[in-house]
């Protein structure tokens, strides 16, 4: 059994990154008219793509069920949560609001890192659309994930639940 789930990218990610981007690279540049000193000139112009490129490489691609675990399609690899302890799969559509980022990225090409909300409590999310997010509780943990066809994803990762 492998089920593959596209990544589906939300408005709101399309604009904050998009927003975020432009701000980053466009700041630079007056900045380093402003400022005489040579290598601290360089290090402006680095901030930017310094934080883009790292960014970009968190990118989620898509979400892959196996028999064992899910993976999670990066751009240049897979993050793989193991399924073992899967107590709840269930699409909430509300599941990041009011929550609080912990650590992470909130919106710079995806909602990724470590969270905290009242109703779910600490968790890691791996979401690319506000809209379609999926919470995963399991015994000592949980993951909130989007992927493009939410129903589908629990129904699938829901007979693997014991």
């Amino acid at each position: 059994m492998e089920q593959h789930y596209k990544a589906k990218w939300g408005t709101s990610l399309k604009i904050t990154s998009v927003l975020a981007s432009l701000l980053m690279i466009s700041a630079t540049v007056p900045i380093c008219w402003l400022v005489p000193i040579g290598w601290v000139k360089l290090y402006v112009l680095a901030l930017g793509p310094g934080v883009i490129i790292p960014a970009a490489l968190f990118i989620i691609r898509g979400y892959t069920l196996t028999e064992n675990e899910l993976l999670i399609q990066r751009l240049l690899w897979k993050t793989r949560i193991p399924l073992q302890g899967l107590v709840s799969a269930q699409v909430a559509p509300d599941a990041l609001r009011a929550c609080i980022r912990t650590c992470g990225n909130g919106g710079l090409f995806s909602f990724t890192g470590y969270y905290y909300s009242k109703p779910l409590g600490h968790f890691r999310a791996f979401v690319t659309d506000l809209k379609t997010p999926v919470v995963l509780r399991f015994e000592k943990r949980t993951i909130v994930v989007s992927p493009s066809e939410p129903e589908a994803f629990v129904k699938v990762i829901g007979k693997g639940l014991r």
